[in-house]
This record gives C-alpha cells, structure tokens and sequence, in this order.
C-alpha cells in the first residue's frame, strides 16, 4: 500500500492544481479522502454513480476523475449524492478530481496528448484565458478528411464535422471538452481548423461563416486522455496496478 497523503501531494505539485483557476464547480484536488492508504488506482472522466459503483470493487483505492462530485454546487447530502459517498467510504474509495489543469498539463494534458495522437505538428500554447492557455496550437499537412479520419481513429468514434475551411488543413487548434463556443476567438487567432469535444448549436453556422473547419469528437472522447496517462504514470512510480473505467456519455 502507498499512502494517499503521499500520492496527492504528488498530484497537487505535478498538476499546480492551488494555482491554476477553475469552474467552482470542478474543486480540483482531493475531493473525498479515505483511511489514508491506497492499494490501487482507478481513473475515469466522471465521478459518476456507476463510475464509483465499479471502482468501489476491489479494496481501498485512488479514484482520479476529471469531472468530480460537486459541478452543482453545495447539495444536500441525499438520494444519489449520498449514495456516491456511502459506496465510496464503505469501500475505502478516495477521490481526486482534475479539470483544467489536467486538460492544460504539458506533458499528461488532454489537449497535448489528443494533438500527439493525430500527429499535430510544433504544438504551442494558445488562447490566453484569464492567464492560462486553454489549448493547443500546431500545424498538420493534410486533407480535412485525412485530418477527420485521424481524429476519429484517436478518439476511437465518430467525428462530427462543419466543412467551414478550406480542404487542405494547415493550421490546427485543439481544446478539448466542451469549447466550441470558443470558435470565433480561434479563429481570430489564425487557426483554420478547430478541434474540440462538442459546442453549442449555433457554432456550426458561425464556423461557416468564419471560414473554420470544426471537428466535434465528443466531450467525453476527448477527455479520457489525461486521467489515463497520470493514473498509469503514479502506479507505475509507486508500484500499483490501475485501471480505466470506460463509461462513455456519448456526448
């Protein structure tokens, strides 16, 4: 066993979570502890009922998740909440949760690895957004089907596409989750294709108007990178096995 006090001290520092702003909502850090020992490690996107359902099986552990318990705020500790909760101290469950600083992280982000796994060329940060950089921007030579094709094969689904741009792709921006109503601020920063999880509706028709090709892989598809490559990174450190709930929205 490995001390939770040790592995989140890890996390704090790797991921400045006490440093990098946040939704409210997303309580980055530590959000439920355990009896102070972990055995295993456990990632997924959502800190969902059937999420802790299944990771509560197998003995005290780490559950790191990207979306935690409190995305609504202060909640009375009733019905599904207090279910959640229950399962996860009856099973010695600890929770740790990780948004923005782990779609940003340089090295374990979903952003950089989602721009790894299609080939994107010189990554750089871009869009400034109260001094974080919410994405990654890089060049691809390509066809926009060649580009849809390896974002679809990367996210391992469907990929949902506004032709806005021109067929052949140059230059690249990635910011994954749920950012397409960011598309006129990408494309104000000169990025001809745009990569996201998903948007409102009516960023369709102001990508075409703006002359952007929008990629839509899916908010979850998008996002199941990070919690995967920091899970596999602190066991492999410390010696303990891990898994992925796979535990998909579809959306």
């Amino acid at each position: 066993m490995v001390s939770l006090d040790e592995l989140v001290a890890f996390l704090d520092e790797e991921l400045k979570t006490s440093s990098i702003s946040d939704y409210p909502g997303a309580m980055n850090g530590l959000q439920l502890a355990n009896g102070g020992q972990v055995e295993r490690i456990v990632a997924a996107v959502d800190a969902s009922l059937p999420v802790i359902q299944a990771a509560a099986a197998g003995g005290p552990g780490l559950l790191i998740v990207h979306h935690g318990m409190f995305w609504q705020g202060a909640q009375a500790v009733t019905g599904v909440f207090y279910r959640k909760l229950k399962i996860a101290m009856d099973a010695g469950l600890a929770i740790y949760s990780s948004h923005l600083p782990l779609d940003i992280h340089p090295i374990f982000g979903n952003n950089i690895l989602l721009a790894g796994a299609i080939g994107l060329q010189n990554p750089q940060p871009f869009l400034n957004h109260k001094g974080v950089s919410m994405g990654i921007q890089g060049t691809w030579e390509g066809t926009r089907q060649g580009l849809s094709d390896a974002l679809a094969k990367a996210v391992g689904g469907p990929v949902h596409l506004c032709p806005g741009g021109a067929e052949a792709i140059e230059s690249v921006g990635v910011i994954t989750g749920g950012a397409g109503s960011e598309v006129a601020k990408v494309a104000a920063a000169g990025v001809d294709c745009f990569i996201t999880g998903e948007g409102p509706h009516w960023s369709y028709p102001l990508a075409e108007e703006l002359g952007v090709n929008l990629f839509y892989a899916g908010h979850y598809a998008t996002e199941t990178f990070g919690v995967k490559a920091i899970s596999r990174n602190l066991a492999s450190q410390r010696g303990l096995p891990w898994a992925f709930i796979d535990h998909p929205s579809g959306l």
